[in-house]
């Protein structure tokens, strides 16, 4: 199976490309919906998150309270990267556990949404990189206006995360969207029309031949490997 890895920074519209995407058939596993499901009530990830930070973290109802948890780890570092050790591994099992799913279910290829795709780095396990650009000035004039926030506390957001600058040095593919929304429309049927093109019909053999998958996803990820170290040199 083809997977594509999805990103963008901050306002630049990638949860906008994930839906036009999805509207056209396209299967989308969503590290966001995940990060919520490995912390619902009764699941492992909640049961650890309470045990290290307290019921305190809970609403009334046994549900996590985000905005409570976020003020406790906002400034102690530690208490971020424990939080982290908690929810990735979980949320990349599941993740995983989608792919196959939509493998099993005979998907020639799917997307994965993620923010921290670059950061993870996650970027090195999807056979394709796609990132949603716009220049940092529309991003941050979308923030403000997305937010309602001031220039400078948008700025300072944008100042805390992987500028969309260095995500794009990680692209296979560059979705532009500081133009219009038929602009950007019709990017996204160009990649459908690639994705489409290159994966062909030999999606089939990997699911009628697992070990011929298998092999295949091994030699696309260690291509890909080598030409990341050839550009970097």
């Amino acid at each position: 199976m083809w997977v594509v890895g999805l990103t963008g920074g901050i306002a630049t519209g990638k949860s906008t490309v994930s839906g036009l995407l999805r509207d056209k058939g396209v299967p989308i596993v969503d590290a966001d919906i995940i990060a919520r499901k490995v912390v619902e009530p009764g699941t492992t990830g909640l049961k650890q998150i309470v045990k290290y930070f307290g019921e305190v973290v809970l609403f009334p109802d046994g549900s996590l309270d985000r905005k409570k948890l976020g003020s406790v780890i906002f400034n102690d570092e530690s208490k971020r990267k424990r939080l982290n050790t908690i929810l990735h591994p979980a949320i990349r099992r599941m993740m995983v556990w989608e792919v196959v799913k939509h493998w099993l279910c005979g998907k020639k290829y799917c997307v994965l949404d993620v923010p921290l795709l670059i950061e993870g780095p996650l970027w090195k396990w999807v056979a394709q990189v796609a990132v949603v650009y716009c220049p940092e000035e529309i991003q941050l004039e979308r923030l403000v206006q997305r937010d309602g926030s001031t220039r400078e506390d948008a700025s300072a957001r944008l100042s805390s995360q992987l500028s969309i600058v260095d995500k794009v040095k990680y692209a296979d593919v560059v979705i532009d969207n500081s133009g219009t929304r038929e602009n950007l429309e019709s990017q996204v049927t160009a990649l459908v029309y690639d994705l489409e093109k290159t994966v062909g019909w030999t999606w089939m053999l990997s699911w009628l031949i697992p070990p011929y998958g298998i092999l295949s996803a091994a030699w696309i990820l260690t291509r890909r490997a080598i030409s990341r170290k050839t550009k970097s040199n």
